[in-house]
């Protein structure tokens, strides 16, 4: 266990940024998986408007700092990639 004041006080705060970031995490993670739930049902209208809220959660998460910039735009084209695959499927 740290023993110096500032030691302790790393402690604390990774503890607590590690809370924020799990939170973050599985918000984000369910938001894809709702996307995915709705193409695979084959709705269109509930797909669309999922990957707009994740699309605008995503975004949202850089500016906080809980995803990198380069991975939010991995997901989001790949959830892009994946809702307008339902139109040549259709």
């Amino acid at each position: 266990m740290a023993n110096h004041k500032s030691a302790l006080k790393r402690v604390r705060q990774t503890k607590k940024r590690t809370e924020r970031n799990r939170f973050y995490r599985t918000r984000l993670k369910n938001m894809i998986k709702a996307v995915k739930e709705a193409v695979a049902a084959g709705e269109k209208g509930k797909a669309v408007e999922a990957l707009k809220e994740a699309n605008k959660r995503i975004h949202e998460y850089v500016t906080k700092g809980i995803l990198k910039k380069n991975t939010a735009a991995r997901k989001v084209s790949k959830l892009h990639k994946l809702v307008n695959s339902m139109d040549e499927a259709a």
